[in-house]
């Protein structure tokens, strides 16, 4: 039976995606922090080793190919850290902000952060749609990622708010088709549908919708979370 340094590199590889020991070591510290505040407070069912790998870790680095060295990004909804953390943990280059609205996850991601050393990287306990309005937040990112479960439409209005012109905003998804729904949001919101990239990873079915910010989102969104659910653009 494969240790879990060994399971580790063995799951990465089958997806081309070669690890360092320095990054190794640091999943499998994030892996044992997760797990022992898993206890206190309720950041994931999935607790597997193996299946936090391929359905946390692995899953979250889908969208590395997207990023290059040096960005600035922001994983709105971050909740246990995904995707923000393992993209981090891959390229230490990128200046990170894990936002969420949950104190006791921001105290977990904070814990995480010293824990693993994770420099150039912040939590930070706001909403979206509050922090979005605050000039240090507002289109200031080059890439804005989410795995949050939401519609496309109602995570574009949270999300591209963030998103500098020119940037992108990437959305984690499952099988299901959303873009057709979500045109009309991506448009008022300055967004252009750039790539839908889909593929199976291992076992469970993934798309990711890169949406590039062609023009400035106007003022008025987002909206407050109420409007923005009772009345998706």
């Amino acid at each position: 039976m494969l240790n879990m340094e060994g399971l580790l590199i063995e799951t990465a590889d089958a997806v081309n995606i070669q690890l360092s020991q320095p990054q190794i070591k640091k999943f499998i510290s994030y892996y044992n922090l997760l797990t022992e505040w898993n206890n206190k407070i309720n950041l994931t069912a999935i607790t597997d080793f193996g299946d936090v790998v391929k359905k946390h870790f692995i899953d979250s680095l889908a969208a590395s190919k997207y990023i290059s060295n040096g960005q600035t990004l922001i994983d709105i909804g971050s909740g246990a850290g995904f995707p923000g953390v393992p993209l981090k943990i891959y390229n230490e280059s990128l200046a990170v902000t894990l936002l969420d609205s949950l104190n006791k996850r921001i105290i977990f991601l904070d814990e995480v952060i010293k824990g693993l050393n994770l420099t150039n990287t912040k939590a930070v306990h706001l909403r979206a749609e509050d922090a979005a309005c605050e000039k240090q937040f507002r289109q200031s990112f080059d890439v804005v990622c989410s795995r949050a479960v939401a519609k496309l439409n109602i995570l574009c209005e949270y999300c591209l708010p963030f998103v500098k012109l020119g940037g992108k905003f990437i959305a984690y998804k499952g099988r299901e088709d959303e873009t057709d729904t979500a045109k009309k949001a991506i448009k008022i919101l300055g967004g252009e549908i750039e790539k839908i990239d889909e593929f199976n990873l291992f076992d469970f079915s993934r798309k990711l919708i890169v949406i590039k910010k062609v023009k400035n989102t106007p003022l008025e969104f987002p909206r407050q979370s109420a409007k923005i659910k009772l009345k998706p653009l």
